[in-house]
């Protein structure tokens, strides 16, 4: 398997401990870093590390989805069987790859799986979703009534699941996408039209309408969330406008697919 990481000046502490979980494990066989940044500094500070990485710069600030395909487009030509898109916040155990890749290697109907998701203090983040309508996406920005927001996330979210057991979830998120090569050449990598935000909801829609996508609660990420969109003006604005692409693309009010395959999820785990 190949792994991808994008950055935009990360803390290379950061980098450092996930290069901790990744580098050591036999399973991956390149590690790639797609650098958006405005300069190349970060290259002198990994450069030497392992001969497993590749430093990928010069094509700009492409956004995230864009930045990924690079890597993805050398997966699909290398022949292995998974692609592994990773935050450069995250960091977890030795044991995480090798179980997410024999449970691939069972399932031959699965395009990409997730594992849980929690934060640093242990907390679960609710990362598992309906697809999304856009009051889910608009509401909890802009509605100021606490306790609608927090009734239509526990929908949203799939809480009454208990995020405890295994689940074909139509959303999920794209800070830790373990990815099958085969359903990247089927359906498509991230549609590059959008910059950054809801291009994992994207691809997930496309994966979901012919492969299972899987949130697999038995190992376990830690992720440093720091929910940047709510705390500066120029990502909330980059996040209304991938809002918008998304729903013109698939959708707004009238969503056949997003409609079925909410149910489905919904009713399995007893919502409905």
């Amino acid at each position: 398997m190949n792994v991808s990481i994008v950055t935009y000046q990360t803390k290379i502490q950061d980098l450092l401990r996930l290069f901790d979980c990744i580098l050591g494990d036999e399973l991956i066989e390149k590690v790639f870093i797609i650098d958006n940044s405005p300069t190349d500094e970060l290259k002198y500070k990994i450069h030497k590390l392992s001969p497993k990485l590749t430093y990928i710069f010069g094509h700009g600030n492409i956004g995230y989805g864009g930045a990924h395909n690079i890597a993805i487009r050398k997966s699909l030509s290398y022949g292995v069987d998974y692609h592994v898109v990773l935050n450069p916040d995250i960091y977890f155990g030795k044991d995480v790859l090798a179980e997410l890749k024999s449970f691939m290697d069972r399932e031959g109907d699965v395009g990409a799986v997730m594992p849980k998701i929690i934060y640093p203090d242990g907390e679960i983040q609710f990362l598992c979703k309906c697809m999304p309508r856009p009051l889910d996406l608009f509401g909890r920005r802009f509605i100021k009534n606490k306790n609608w927001v927090e009734k239509n996330n526990y929908r949203y979210e799939l809480r009454k699941s208990g995020y405890d057991k295994l689940l074909n979830v139509p959303c999920l998120s794209g800070c830790f996408m373990f990815l099958k090569v085969d359903a990247l050449k089927d359906v498509g990598l991230f549609d590059e039209k959008i910059f950054m935000y809801l291009e994992d909801y994207d691809l997930y829609r496309r994966l979901h309408q012919k492969y299972k996508t899987i949130y697999y609660p038995f190992v376990t990420v830690i992720h440093e969330h720091a929910k940047e969109s709510y705390k500066n003006k120029k990502l909330l604005k980059a996040h209304i406008k991938s809002s918008i692409y998304y729903f013109n693309k698939w959708g707004w009010f009238f969503d056949r697919k997003r409609k079925k395959f909410n149910k489905i999820i919904l009713k399995e785990i007893g919502y409905i």
